[in-house]
C-alpha cells in the first residue's frame, strides 16, 4: 500500500510549509483532540494512524485508530454520534491534530454516555495531599 502522506522534511518546511507531512510516533499514531465547533468544549482525545487521517480528510468525518481494539474506528458508526469535520488544524511540528466537529445523534462523544470524555477535574485532597477526581457539572 502506498503511504498517503509524504515523510516530514526539514524543520522549516514542517513548521512553515504548505504540505501536510504528519509526524506519526513510533507506534504509527498521531494524537487528535476533538472540540465542539460551536462552543469550543473539548470533547475527546483519540489517535489516528495514516489510514484514519486519510479517511478523515477524504470523507469529512472523523476516523480514529482504536488502541484498545487495535482497529480502525469510524466515530459514530454504531452510536450515530458521527463527527463531521468543520475544521482541521495541525500543530507547529505536525505531531498533533485539532479538529472542530459537529456531532450527530445525541451529541455525545464519550463511551460513558457523556458529551465529553473530560468530565472530571483533578484536584488535591487538602487533608492527605492525594490527587482526587471531582465530577464536573458540565
Amino acid at each position: 500500500m502506498t503511504e498517503p502522506f509524504e515523510r516530514p522534511g526539514a524543520r522549516a518546511e514542517v513548521e512553515e510549509g504548505a504540505r501536510l507531512t504528519p509526524r506519526f510516533g513510533a507506534d504509527g499514531l498521531v494524537s487528535c483532540i476533538a472540540v465542539d465547533a460551536h462552543d469550543g468544549q473539548v470533547l475527546m482525545l483519540a489517535h489516528m494512524n495514516a489510514e484514519a487521517l486519510a479517511r478523515t480528510i477524504e470523507t469529512g468525518e472523523a476516523w480514529y485508530w482504536s488502541r484498545s481494539r487495535n482497529e480502525l474506528w469510524h466515530k459514530g458508526a454504531t452510536s450515530g454520534q458521527i463527527q463531521r469535520i468543520v475544521e482541521m488544524r495541525v500543530d507547529c511540528d505536525q505531531d498533533a491534530l485539532l479538529i472542530r466537529v459537529e456531532v450527530g445523534g445525541d451529541g455525545g462523544c464519550c463511551h460513558t454516555g457523556r458529551r465529553s470524555c473530560f468530565y472530571r477535574t483533578v484536584s488535591r485532597d487538602p487533608e492527605t495531599g492525594a490527587a482526587i477526581l471531582i465530577p464536573s457539572g458540565r
